[in-house]
């Protein structure tokens, strides 16, 4: 799946491919939910079933927004994509430390442990891709064998400098002119055998 050529790809050269359009997917859902978690910390403390964790979830917030602007800024998104996956991870472990028996809201966190899996398969995913492509291409071996180093072929130029006006300072002394008998001879001292004559 090949995209327009103005939108960057991870490899300056290579085409824009699906893992590309995956990241930069993940880069503004990164922007969305971090935003969310700054906005509204302690809606998504409830929601989630983590009790007492207003200050975490803001200090996520800002990993998220932080993370996805690296993701669209940078050209070669994949240790950002990378960093999401350690993130995720974070998220998944601390969610986990509320699935105690004293929590009444097992049941979301359960959905929210559920969602981060997700979550983390698709930014795995495309860290892994990322990763494969940036192989490819660093092993990849150009091949110049069909390439002239003219900027056109050879039969477009043939004669085409005899349409050029020649300057009048690049044109040849005329001392230094090949002479022609049908032509007056050049004012000037003539080298003969014995040396210059008048």
């Amino acid at each position: 799946m090949s995209g327009a050529p103005t939108k960057s790809a991870a490899i300056a050269g290579r085409s824009y491919s699906k893992h590309d359009a995956l990241a930069r997917g993940l880069g503004y859902f990164s922007i969305g939910l971090g935003l969310a978690e700054l906005v509204a910390p302690r809606l998504l403390s409830r929601a989630t079933g983590v009790k007492d964790s207003e200050h975490i979830i803001r200090a996520f917030g800002v990993r998220e927004v932080a993370t996805g602007l690296a993701i669209l800024a940078s050209h070669d998104p994949t240790p950002w994509i990378w960093g999401r996956v350690g993130g995720d991870l974070i998220d998944i472990a601390t969610a986990a430390s509320a699935l105690d028996g004293k929590n009444p809201k097992r049941e979301n966190v359960a959905l929210t442990l559920l969602a981060l899996a997700a979550t983390t398969a698709a930014d795995i995913a495309c860290a892994i891709g990322l990763t494969a492509q940036k192989q490819i291409a660093t092993d990849a071996v150009a091949d110049y064998s069909k390439r002239s180093g003219f900027p056109r072929a050879p039969r477009f130029m043939r004669g085409a400098a005899r349409d050029l006006e020649v300057p009048t300072d690049m044109r040849i002394p005329e001392l230094l002119r090949p002479y022609d008998e049908g032509t007056p001879k050049p004012k000037g001292r003539a080298l003969g055998a014995k040396g210059l004559r008048p």
